[in-house]
């Protein structure tokens, strides 16, 4: 008898784990080569380049690029300096996923915590900031919203500040290629950018006792010539993403590719729309002599 009541007991746990289980899973919106692309003129805006462009899908933690402009909004407005101390919550702390593993009441400034955001993606990075700034991350979320409206994202819904997979009773993160270039284009128009993005490796605790090793993952800031930002993304039922920009000495592209079913096939067709971008808008351009003026970068 009570070896039946344990494998019945047994069974109800099995059952009740693959009920939860289904309740939070998300359809794959991942396909081959990938959901959606677009290639944009950083300068203008203009299209070079689109493939399912407005194609809904899960940006994952390409997200964190709203959290980076929101907060450079909040310096630039001196609502927030970047040495400023920020006190880990555990909430903060006891964030999975990417991390730099910071601990509860560790105290770390604002432009460090940035650091860890765009090198490392770290989550627990995102919402400390996120906590320090909104008082909470539902309010953060909010101002990612109000920020998205701002720029005309007109088919991103926000919903958290990381960029990962739903909890139970949660709903994803979700945009459009399109989307995703009109964030790229506006976060490159401040000049702190890049010195965040274009980072491929960098120490955080730099002076303490076991300093953590931060390596980018984008694999573009090695492989793509003048590449210099922005941030991947990935979860399984999303895909393998990537908000990218490259330049040369007076042009600036931008790549997105969303959904991809691989991390190889993701990068090779960013790597390709960039250089097709960039050359594209080399060819456009003003020549030397003809009376206009040369296009100078927006960043």
């Amino acid at each position: 008898m009570k070896t039946n009541l344990l494998f019945i007991s047994t069974l109800i746990l099995f059952l009740l784990l693959c009920t939860a289980t289904t309740a939070i899973a998300l359809e794959t919106v991942s396909r081959s080569p990938y959901l959606g692309a677009i290639v944009i003129d950083a300068a203008t805006g203009k299209v070079l380049f689109e493939d399912n462009a407005d194609a809904k899908g899960y940006p994952a933690s390409v997200t964190k690029l709203m959290v980076l402009l929101v907060i450079l909004d909040a310096v630039d407005a001196y609502h927030l300096t970047m040495n400023e101390p920020v006190t880990v919550t555990a909430k903060a702390a006891k964030i999975g996923g990417s991390q730099v593993y910071l601990k509860e009441n560790e105290v770390f400034p604002v432009d460090e915590l940035l650091y860890a955001l765009m090198v490392e993606s770290a989550n627990d990075a995102a919402v400390a900031l996120a906590i320090h700034y909104a008082g909470s991350k539902e309010g953060f979320v909010q101002l990612m919203n109000k920020r998205a409206h701002e720029i005309g994202m007109t088919d991103t819904i926000f919903r958290s500040v990381h960029g990962l997979p739903p909890g139970r009773g949660q709903l994803p993160d979700v945009s459009t290629p399109r989307d995703i270039a009109k964030l790229c284009r506006e976060i490159l128009k401040n000049p702190k950018t890049l010195k965040y993005t274009s980072i491929k490796r960098r120490a955080f605790r730099a002076f303490g006792a076991k300093p953590f090793i931060m390596v980018n993952h984008n694999r573009l800031l090695k492989t793509t010539e003048g590449c210099d930002g922005l941030k991947t993304g990935y979860f399984r039922a999303a895909g393998f993403s990537v908000a990218a920009t490259a330049s040369n000495r007076h042009q600036r592209a931008i790549a997105v590719v969303l959904g991809a079913q691989s991390a190889r096939v993701r990068d090779a067709k960013a790597r390709e729309m960039l250089t097709r971008g960039l050359e594209e808008l080399a060819k456009n351009a003003p020549q030397p002599g003809s009376g206009a003026r040369t296009q100078s970068r927006p960043d």
